[in-house]
């Protein structure tokens, strides 16, 4: 069994953020000390920790709370939280995509920037007027 301290070191998580994880019902079946402090199996570990990878996946409580309800469901579910995690993935993507297109600007700006400062290019600016 493992302590809230424990299982957050376990699943690099604070404990305030396990603290609210629970108090949202998002840790089913939490279990008590004889001093009535949570305590946590290995299966509940795991599911902290995939709670977390739901979190850097974007899903919101409400999402995470959904898919923790057809998980608890059964694996009638499962075609259901596929779709789910299909969607995640998909803004996730696209997520990439903006940012790759980001990385190319400023690659882009770089390169320009080195041939002006290299002599290669001709400095022109779009914001200061040139007297054309």
């Amino acid at each position: 069994m493992y302590t809230m301290m424990q299982a957050c070191r376990e699943a690099d998580m604070t404990y305030q953020t396990l603290k609210f994880y629970c108090n949202e019902g998002l840790v089913p079946n939490v279990k008590r000390d004889v001093n009535n402090r949570r305590v946590f199996d290995e299966r509940d570990v795991k599911w902290i920790k995939d709670l977390s990878s739901l979190k850097r996946c974007g899903m919101s409580i409400q999402e995470m709370r959904e898919y923790l309800q057809l998980c608890l469901e059964g694996e009638g579910t499962i075609p259901e939280r596929k779709r789910v995690l299909e969607k995640k993935q998909a803004a996730l993507r696209e997520q990439i995509r903006e940012l790759q297109d980001s990385i190319d600007y400023i690659d882009y700006k770089q390169q320009f920037y080195d041939d002006v400062l290299s002599g290669r290019r001709k400095y022109v600016s779009n914001l200061i007027p040139t007297g054309d």
